[in-house]
């Protein structure tokens, strides 16, 4: 079973999809912290760590082989427990990242969260040195977009992405990143030349494979349904 770490609902569906689509019989057990989010963007994401723990702890205690965060102000934080939980943790994020800094050394961050950018742009820089590749990191901020995004107007969020992404310069970069999840759908309405790069589907693909990985080598044990905690919703 992979465990799935959300700050919103919303992502729920959309792995769930993408799971149906590329990874069928792969169990996934979602659990929802909104607060963390809401936290992170105020404080900070050291913030959290702890509270970030205890989910990562919690998911282990309920089966989990492997835990994906799907925020990218909180992947870090998530990501640098794994040695301590026992089971891989991965952050969505980071197979986008590694694509990106391959694709040429002119990369833009596109954000509508202000809390982020750091984390993001501190792993695209991080994937380009750990590949031997320059990365020249610009930021992006879509603003008064992510008030749309939590008022549930997202079809008015994701065109607000999309504009944004259009007004870059073709000649000005070799790699767009869509931050955040929740900004996926605004691939689909982009027209520009430079490839737009977003999380969800390379990131739910390095998790199955942690999680067929992590099977074999026993990680957690066995675990019934009836053990699943509170508050998780598997599907």
């Amino acid at each position: 079973m992979l465990a799935l770490l959300h700050t919103s609902p919303l992502h729920v569906p959309v792995f769930d999809a993408l799971r149906d689509e590329d990874h069928p019989g792969l169990e996934l057990a979602h659990l929802v912290h909104e607060d963390l989010l809401t936290r992170a963007r105020a404080d900070g994401p050291d913030a959290v760590a702890g509270d970030v723990r205890a989910v990562l702890d919690q998911a282990v205690a309920g089966g989990a082989v492997a835990v994906l965060c799907t925020c990218s102000s909180i992947g870090g934080v998530a990501e640098a427990a794994a040695e301590e939980v026992g089971v891989p943790v991965l952050r969505v994020d980071r197979p986008m990242a590694a694509a990106a800094v391959v694709a040429g050394p002119r990369v833009v961050v596109v954000a509508t969260s202000e809390s982020t950018f750091g984390p993001t742009v501190t792993l695209v820089e991080e994937e380009a040195r750990r590949s031997g590749l320059p990365a020249d990191v610009r930021r992006l901020f879509v603003d008064g977009a992510w008030a749309l995004f939590q008022t549930g107007d997202t079809e008015g969020y994701v065109r607000a992405v999309a504009e944004a992404v259009d007004a870059v310069p073709g000649d000005s970069a070799d790699a767009i990143v869509l931050a955040q999840a929740s900004m996926t759908p605004a691939r689909l309405l982009t027209t520009t030349a430079v490839p737009v790069l977003s999380s969800p589907r390379p990131g739910l693909a390095a998790a199955a494979a942690a999680v067929s990985g992590g099977a074999r080598a026993g990680y957690a044990g066995e675990k019934s349904r009836a053990d699943t905690p509170t508050g998780w919703r598997t599907q």
